[in-house]
């Protein structure tokens, strides 16, 4: 009776879970006598359907509850069993990646960025192949001389020779499969490739945030320079009222004193702006304005503060420099020890997209252009064409008559980009930030302290060491010690 009652309400809530089937069935044909044994059978698909059929639960449940068996309350306890590993399942897939360690995660990404990027992509073939998923397949390839695949992944890192010396088929296969030979890491430690498997099996884990959202740091308003245009026209326009006014009342006087005299005054046919005093005052005030225009015309010849112009390749310092984080003397190494900071070579471009081949924003589009202008063929993997020089457009210019070192600063003065540059890591075009001028590098002189005290550069000074220990002076800044001297930067 209990068969016939299974396969009813199999067949009443349409049942197309095959498991509850084959049992449904089963019951019926062979008509089993135990109880027991039904129990048993229920139980088990009970948990072939959490395992494999989750979605079906319904299907069960009315199965189950429509039997006619004293031991229906046993059946139904066994089948709220039927919800652990189900639950054990949906929480194990839901923590998948809250059991990442994010420490870990991030010491790993470094690790694998240090050793491995000029290679290799977790996702995409480079010179090596795409190592998502890397330990699956050395575990899968087996267990050899009493060491497991991830073992002998583990002495692989280190240095491929040793498993491919030893034979195992697995890196014999591996050495063969490319032509370029993989670099021997024999300095790293199992705890440091556990870290590195661990980025490269959870390459999206750290998701970059979007660039839109990066805030600007503080003094992200690019600097302005002391002084207004607007104040200076304010107080030209109080000049010319002021002198109008001065003029009405001479004119007033020259009246009184004339009446008081006994002069006959005769008011005057001549329009105000033909007498020979507005006339004066009108010359007087043109030469003021125009000498103004003229001079700050001239000190703001060949400023570009603002100057955004379209380059070549559409590179964005906000992907590169904010998301990624990549140093600015990785790209402009030579700021850090010469005058100029150079515009990289596309072979410093080539370190990473060799392997990167599609952006977030323009795809495969601007990369194209890298690889065109190095002549490397992506499919190939070989550097086969003619490569063509990228015609950049230069942003900063200095007049010539100016010394500036870019050593000197960054170096010893410890400054930094952003200075100068303004946030350049929220630019997804790069334009001039700061006006460059004499009068702001001479404001940068007289507010950027020096680091005086505990530095022999500077034992030279012993007026200022004296005035420093007397409380003379609670501070030393680049004007101090002369900076803001002509000769600084105009010899």
């Amino acid at each position: 009776m209990a068969a016939f009652s299974v396969l009813n309400g199999n067949r009443e809530c349409g049942v197309n879970h095959w498991g509850a089937r084959l049992i449904s069935y089963f019951l019926y044909f062979f008509q089993i006598p135990n109880a027991r044994s039904k129990i048993i059978l229920l139980f088990l698909d009970n948990y072939l359907s959490a395992l494999i059929f989750a979605p079906h639960f319904y299907n069960s449940m009315t199965i189950c509850f429509r039997m006619t068996s004293p031991h229906r309350p046993c059946i139904r306890t066994l089948f709220a069993l039927k919800f652990i590993p189900v639950i054990f399942f949906m929480l194990s897939a839901f923590n998948a990646t809250a059991e990442i360690d994010k420490a870990k995660w991030n010491e790993g990404k470094a690790l694998f960025k240090s050793n491995c990027a000029a290679c290799h992509n977790p996702k995409v073939d480079g010179t090596g192949p795409a190592l998502m998923g890397v330990t699956a397949r050395w575990e899968a390839a087996g267990e050899f001389k009493g060491k497991t695949g991830k073992q002998w992944l583990y002495v692989w890192i280190k240095n491929w020779n040793d498993p491919v010396n030893a034979g195992y088929k697995y890196a014999m296969d591996m050495a063969n499969s490319r032509p370029s030979a993989m670099n021997v890491f024999a300095t790293l430690k199992d705890e440091d490739i556990d870290k590195m498997l661990l980025y490269v099996e959870n390459p999206d884990f750290g998701a970059a945030p979007d660039v839109t959202k990066i805030s600007t740091p503080a003094g992200g308003e690019p600097p302005k320079e002391s002084g207004s245009n607007t104040t200076l026209l304010i107080f030209a326009l109080f000049l010319v009222v002021l002198v109008a006014i001065l003029i009405g009342i001479t004119n007033k006087l020259d009246r009184l004193v004339a009446e008081k005299n006994g002069e006959v005054v005769q008011e005057s046919k001549i329009p105000f702006w033909k007498r020979p005093k507005w006339i004066t005052a009108f010359v007087l005030i043109g030469i003021v304005l125009v000498g103004y225009a003229a001079v700050d015309w001239g000190t703001h010849l060949g400023r570009q503060q603002g100057y955004q112009p379209t380059q070549p390749i559409k590179f964005s310092h906000a992907l590169h420099a904010g998301t990624h984080k990549i140093e600015c003397q990785y790209c402009h190494g030579s700021a850090y020890k010469g005058k100029h900071a150079n515009i990289p070579s596309v072979n410093t471009c080539m370190n990473c997209h060799k392997n990167i081949q599609k952006g977030p924003k323009y795809g495969t589009e601007e990369i194209a252009k890298i690889y065109e202008a190095v002549g490397w063929d992506s499919k190939s993997q070989t550097y086969s064409k003619t490569p063509k020089p990228i015609e950049w457009v230069r942003i900063h210019n200095l007049p010539d008559h100016v010394y500036f070192n870019h050593a000197q600063h960054v170096n010893v003065g410890k400054v930094q980009c952003q200075t100068c540059h303004g946030p350049i890591e929220t630019m997804e075009e790069v334009y001039q930030y700061s006006p460059l001028s004499m009068g702001w590098c001479i404001n940068c002189h007289r507010q950027t302290e020096v680091q005086f005290a505990s530095n022999n550069y500077y034992s030279a000074y012993e007026k200022i060491h004296e005035d420093l220990k007397n409380k003379k002076l609670s501070k030393v800044t680049v004007e101090t010690i002369g900076g803001t001297e002509c000769q600084r930067c105009h010899y």
